[in-house]
């Protein structure tokens, strides 16, 4: 009877500890959301002043969340912004330069990632939208399974395109397999030479729905001419002005599928990169022709998201941050009058340079956080490195970063989350140079090199000089008065710090 007696006293003991926890469950880890432009530069939000669109829904985060007026990409280019995203290290560490469409994986599938991190933390991971990181080992068999891919780096779902909208092959990979493809009519792709696949840009201008410049003249995939040559695949191949539709419905359902724990999303929406080809709905939306009506179809799809979490009750729990991975540009390839509708619209705001400059709008993103509840609403003049988002968002989960993993990530998460204005002491910013911020000192690092001519045809300011360039962003946020010949010891300093960090 006694033995009965205490088993009955330990169950009902057992009971009244398993109620309490179901009464006060332990905080629930939340949702993380990464929605990454491309190529929107830091004025081209509304909040940011932005002129001729609007942008409610982004607005909408930085008016109930922190915008940030410092916060930088790690470089003035896609590939290697995205590679620091996700690992938490400089690009110039993996000598990561913008990618052709048939790259093999750059990531180091070893190595620790900012998803994979989360995974350890019990989230299960997405990534939908431009990759633009390689994919494969050496020569890819884009008929079978592509591996190494997202999953290797820690996606635990993954719809992509593969490399960028303007390169072959303009079929998305799901998974790590071409999505709705014909195995009886396989994808040839080659960077080198003509496939005798589609037509080419070159050789059939009338076939086109808006001109490119001699790169972009490859294979005629949807009316645009793109870089590279393609054959097959006609069953996979997109329709850029589907991109909006087709990517917010698989954001959609990997949140609705996932509302129930934990979850990660790097939503890497492709506009407002080339060719410019925004759905009809958004079509006219602004004054500035495509470019415009891209942003205006960017801001619609941030709306998607989150429309989606409220529907679903998770906007309290989850965590949106939303950037860019360099700065604008407007004539990057196709006639599609970015420069002769811009009107009174700065895409660079008030900041020198644009996408492949070393001065500051080639890094400095507009860039917001929202969390409702955890965040401090307003303005924050913190400056920041998106290569921190691993070691910041490890602390939040309760994750240690691995030691060898993210070395270039430094833990800014009160900053982030908008409860502090300090953010990094050293910052460095990669273009086809180096350039160091030290509080308001901006030095960019000379080039021994002439501009490459391909860079030279874009008429932007690159910032390549064979002088030291050194400026007080105090007094001149626009980058007009060079005075590193007045402070030879800050300009020695900063040689030194950018040596260091080169060399660790």
């Amino acid at each position: 009877m006694m033995i009965r007696n205490l088993v009955l006293s330990l169950c009902f003991a057992l009971f009244l500890a398993v109620s309490s926890c179901r009464r006060n469950p332990s905080p629930k880890k939340p949702n993380i959301i990464i929605i990454y432009t491309d190529d929107a530069g830091y004025g081209d939000i509304g909040a940011n002043g932005a002129k001729g669109v609007e942008t409610p829904n982004i607005d909408l985060l930085a008016k109930n969340g922190v915008n940030f007026s410092d916060a930088h990409c790690s470089a003035a280019t896609s590939t290697p912004s995205r590679f620091s995203l996700l690992t938490g290290s400089y690009a110039f560490r993996r000598n990561a330069a913008i990618l052709p469409g048939d790259a093999p994986l750059l990531i180091d599938t070893k190595k620790g990632t900012l998803p994979k991190m989360l995974q350890k933390a019990g989230y299960e991971t997405a990534v939908v939208g431009k990759w633009h990181l390689g994919l494969g080992e050496g020569d890819i068999d884009w008929n079978g399974e592509i591996v190494p891919g997202a999953r290797e780096v820690g996606f635990d779902y993954s719809f992509i395109i593969p490399a960028t909208p303007d390169r072959v092959p303009c079929v998305f990979v799901e998974n790590d397999r071409v999505a709705n493809l014909d195995p009886g009519d396989p994808i040839e792709v080659s960077y080198q030479h003509d496939l005798g696949g589609y037509p080419l840009g070159t050789e059939h201008p009338e076939m086109l729905k808006m001109k490119g410049d001699l790169q972009h003249s490859g294979s005629i995939i949807n009316g645009e001419s793109r870089i590279g040559y393609m054959k097959g695949g006609h069953s996979a191949l997109w329709v850029d002005e589907d991109f909006p539709i087709v990517m917010v419905q698989k954001v959609k359902t990997f949140i609705q599928e996932n509302k129930s724990h934990p979850f990660f999303l790097y939503f890497a929406i492709p506009d407002v990169h080339v060719p410019r080809m925004p759905n009809g709905v958004f079509v006219g939306e602004s004054t500035m022709g495509r470019r415009g009506d891209d942003i205006a179809e960017m801001d619609w799809c941030t709306g998607q998201v989150i429309k989606e979490l409220e529907d679903l009750g998770l906007s309290e729990n989850t965590l949106i941050i939303f950037s860019s991975d360099n700065g604008p540009i407007l004539d990057d390839g196709y006639d599609d009058q970015a420069e002769e509708l811009l009107g009174d619209h700065k895409p660079w705001g008030p900041y020198r340079g644009s996408k492949y400059s070393a001065y500051e709008a080639g890094t400095r993103m507009p860039t917001i956080v929202y969390w409702p509840g955890h965040v401090k609403h307003g303005s924050s003049s913190a400056m920041l490195s998106q290569v921190d988002l691993y070691a910041s968002l490890a602390r939040l989960v309760g994750q240690k970063v691995k030691r060898g993993d993210a070395p270039d990530s430094e833990d800014h998460l009160d900053a982030w989350l908008g409860k502090t204005q300090k953010g990094r002491d050293v910052m460095l910013e990669e273009s086809f140079t180096f350039g160091l911020r030290m509080d308001d000192w901006k030095y960019i690092e000379p080039v021994s090199k002439a501009t490459p001519g391909w860079l030279k045809n874009k008429k932007i300011e690159s910032g390549l000089t064979k002088k030291v360039q050194l400026y007080d962003l105090k007094n001149d946020i626009g980058e007009q008065k060079d005075i590193a010949d007045e402070n030879p010891r800050i300009v020695k300093k900063m040689q030194g710090k950018l040596q260091k960090i080169l060399n660790e």
